[in-house]
């Protein structure tokens, strides 16, 4: 009895986490571009076909492949993700391709990479233009290849994972610079998809306000707070150079820092306009 109730709590645990996660990387917004772009996820999401999602930071690149796992037939398998510019250079052919035990100083047992992880899965790589030429090289061969050879080991291993790239950065920039291979461009750039700003589908803003209000005064038991026109006025034309992560970020602040049950203009943190910031970069 006492582990029915244990498997009955932690398939309850499990459901709640899944619709937390849910609700984490739905998409939000009813403009033409997010339209298409459902669209697209539609289409593209039941091929094996390698995606490269482009656009600025704070536009949702994550939330985008993470759809297009959902709706994939590997969408029962895990979706495994590495950030190549949270991980030491030293550090990122050990993290892709795992290890064979003493392979280096510290590898006091074998370790699995993501790629071998992500056999059979879906395996998300963020920020790929911060990968180096060495890594560049090495996941060219794997994608060739469809395998590899750990660090420190000839044994090779094959692997069959879907490959999902995202990049803040103009990878044809950094070819012409000499800093990505065009090469392993071509293999990564199957089915392009291009992330608009949240600044090109302002109409959405209020769609997404809605969002993150209900989501935060839900989590931090507080009630959801009224905006008044004037404020959705000024929430809906600001530049947004953040995107929707600096949306999320403001409604979130305004939620647990305000007492105010309704909203205005002048009760609105400042934000940062274009002329106030460089120009808008990949960076």
């Amino acid at each position: 009895v006492k582990n029915a109730v244990r498997t009955r709590e932690l398939e309850r645990v499990n459901q709640q986490l899944q619709s937390d996660l849910a609700d984490e990387y739905i998409m939000i917004g009813e403009s033409v571009a997010m339209r298409a772009l459902r669209k697209q996820i539609a289409i593209v999401a039941p091929s094996d076909g390698r995606v490269l999602i482009s656009g600025e930071s704070g536009t949702g690149k994550e939330l985008v492949a993470r759809a297009i796992h959902a709706q994939s037939k590997r969408r029962n398998a895990p979706f495994v993700e590495i950030n190549s510019a949270a991980i030491p250079e030293e550090l990122v052919e050990s993290e892709l391709f795992g290890h064979a035990k003493g392979a280096f100083s510290g590898a006091t047992r074998s370790k699995k990479g993501k790629f071998e992880i992500a056999d059979g899965a879906t395996l998300f790589l963020d920020e790929i233009g911060d990968m180096s030429p060495r890594v560049q090289a090495k996941m060219l061969r794997v994608l060739e290849e469809q395998g590899f050879e750990p660090v420190g080991s000839n044994t090779p291993v094959s692997v069959d994972g879907r490959v999902v790239s995202a990049t803040n950065r103009p990878l044809e920039s950094l070819i012409d610079n000499g800093n990505f291979r065009s090469d392993l461009f071509y293999r990564l750039n199957v089915i392009p998809f291009q992330i608009p700003p949240l600044r090109e589908r302002s109409e959405d803003v209020p769609l997404l306000i809605e969002h993150f209000n209900r989501r935060f005064s839900a989590d931090y038991g507080k009630q959801a707070k009224l905006f008044a026109p004037d404020a959705l006025e000024k929430l809906q034309t600001s530049d947004w150079l953040g995107n929707v992560r600096e949306l999320k970020n403001t409604i979130e602040r305004i939620v647990i820092m305000s007492s105010k049950e309704t909203i205005t203009a002048d009760d609105l943190p400042a934000m940062e306009t274009a002329n106030e910031r460089p120009a808008i970069s990949f960076r």
